[in-house]
């Protein structure tokens, strides 16, 4: 059995290590604890790796965001895979830096990512897990804040909570969504520690 596993983000140096591009974070620190490597195929860069029978496709759209929808039902039909069996990882503003909350559907919440995935496919009823950055970050200055860098204390934190995700894509995998989220939902809500002494700039590089 197939599953495709979508890392949102942007491609290019300069968005490498932004808070929008969590999505990539993750399939990054997946491929490497599962031995395989990322190939630039049509639409991003995909590289898959097999866990208790089931395989697991990581995709990293190329499209840039607001066109994610566009690799996804590519990768989806190529694939021959129900869209039952696909999971997006997302940021969001919404939640507290490093809080993580599976839903089996649902909104966009202003996501353009989310947003392009859903009028592509005509559905929102596919599974993401979204991943808390935070919104500290003035009036008017939200696209800096998104396009900004991790401070070294976050990218610190966020390698503990990363490794819980990696395990949610290989629990959804093999016993549901549902089961997924009574496992990890609570251990998401986990308040991340006081980081008010290290800055990181706003803005892209």
């Amino acid at each position: 059995m197939k599953y495709l596993i979508v890392g949102l983000g942007n491609i290019g140096d300069e968005y490498q290590d932004t808070r929008h591009n969590i999505g990539f974070q993750v399939l990054d620190a997946m491929a490497l604890a599962s031995n395989t490597v990322f190939t630039p195929k049509r639409y991003g860069s995909v590289c898959s790796f097999k866990y208790k029978g089931r395989e697991f496709i990581l995709l990293k759209p190329s499209t840039y965001m607001n066109l994610s929808g566009n690799a996804v039902n590519y990768w989806l039909t190529k694939e021959k895979i129900v869209i039952e069996n696909m999971l997006v990882i997302v940021d969001d503003l919404a939640l507290p830096l490093g809080s993580i909350r599976m839903r089996p559907k649902g909104s966009d919440g202003g996501h353009n990512g989310l947003s392009h995935i859903t009028s592509v496919l005509g559905t929102d009823e596919y599974a993401r897990i979204r991943v808390g950055i935070g919104n500290n970050f003035s009036r008017g200055n939200q696209k800096n804040y998104v396009l900004g860098s991790w401070n070294s204390q976050e990218k610190k934190y966020l390698t503990e909570r990363i490794a819980i995700v990696t395990e949610m894509i290989k629990s959804f995998g093999t016993i549901g969504t549902g089961l997924t989220m009574t496992a990890f939902n609570k251990v998401g809500k986990t308040l991340p520690p006081d980081m008010s002494g290290d800055t990181a700039p706003s803005g892209n590089k």
